[in-house]
């Protein structure tokens, strides 16, 4: 077997449950491009978790999930407002830009967090037609930084977004695990705060592959059908995305998978709390630790386990737990660090 690394949740294997999931609907036909009862079960698991009026739209993958769910909102003169470090921003090698065609407009964060008051000072152009206009807010919620937005804090921006007439869209791709760690439910974490779009995650929490693209409802959604369809995400066997939608929102497996990424990924930022070389850079409130060591060690380091590099210059890197990370995996990981430190 494969050595667990650190890289990602996306490199974790598909749990037991979802993989049963597929294998049960791999029997027999099925109506195509999601007009089964495989998908119909799933977006009823979603409206049980999220609301009887949310309208949900299976995807391939997050970068759809963020593009295509902002794409119903916005028009090519817009700006869509988020952290620098966003994913939409960061990391879906320019997605939005090509398929949006608008603008967007990044605000320098320390944690991957906005807060109201920055949203106000990029509205001072609204109105003139020289600039471009805001229409949405993007955030990730727990962060780039596995930091997490408070309910309160979600609900500020929400009121700062409606109140000039702006969406919130939120980048859930573990918002799994963001309710896990605030103890609160996935509804409760999402449109009680007043989003307005959720790309919720499954891949990272789990399932082999599948997000989906939840609008607060159907007049909001509005022809969206067409926009997933012209962005090449309809799949026409939608059953093995749907079925293990319906696992992972079954018996609480997406909690039980949240909370425990999240339980090692404490534990591993205690576990190497004690070796000097190793410091903390961003609070441990989800599956992600970040943290700054000697440049010498990083190499080493990954010729044992894989992970990122967050920071070239200042040796920062990022360190994620699964929902089948091993408590032994992250001991022998902190004892190979206390052996590069000489203890």
């Amino acid at each position: 077997m494969e050595k667990r690394g650190f890289g990602s949740d996306n490199g974790s294997g598909i749990h037991p449950k979802v993989l049963k999931a597929i294998t049960e609907v791999n029997k027999g036909h099925s109506v195509a491009y999601g007009y089964d009862k495989h998908t119909e079960a799933a977006i009823r698991k979603f409206r049980e978790h999220l609301g009887e009026k949310v309208d949900v739209y299976f995807v391939f993958n997050g970068t759809a999930a963020n593009t295509l769910g902002l794409q119903g909102l916005v028009r090519s003169y817009n700006s869509v407002i988020c952290a620098d470090c966003a994913h939409l921003n960061v990391d879906e090698c320019g997605s939005p830009e090509k398929f949006l065609g608008c603008k967007l407009i990044p605000i320098k964060t320390s944690d991957g967090k906005i807060t109201p008051g920055q949203i106000i000072e990029m509205l001072a152009d609204v109105g003139f037609e020289h600039r471009v206009q805001p229409m949405a807010v993007s955030i990730t919620q727990p962060t780039e930084y596995g930091t997490l937005y408070t309910v309160k804090e979600v609900r500020a921006i929400a009121k700062v977004a409606h109140g000039n007439n702006l969406y919130l869209h939120m980048d859930g791709a573990r918002i799994a695990n963001a309710a896990a760690a605030l103890g609160i439910t996935l509804k409760g974490a999402t449109f009680d705060c007043g989003v307005d779009v959720l790309s919720f995650g499954g891949t990272k929490n789990g399932l082999m592959l599948g997000d989906a693209v939840v609008f607060r409802d159907s007049k909001l959604a509005g022809e969206f059908k067409y926009v997933r369809k012209q962005g090449m995400q309809l799949a026409s066997k939608m059953r093995f995305i749907s079925a293990q939608f319906v696992a992972l929102l079954s018996d609480d497996l997406w909690l039980e998978n949240a909370q425990h990424s999240n339980r090692m990924a404490k534990l591993l930022a205690d576990r190497v709390s004690d070796v000097p070389e190793v410091r903390i850079t961003q609070k441990v409130q989800t599956n992600a630790v970040f943290a700054a060591i000697p440049k010498s060690w990083i190499s080493k380091l990954m010729k044992e386990y894989f992970f990122y590099i967050w920071d070239e210059s200042t040796s920062e890197v990022r360190w994620m737990t699964s929902f089948d990370t091993a408590e032994e995996d992250v001991d022998k990981f902190a004892e190979y660090l206390r052996k590069l430190g000489g203890r």
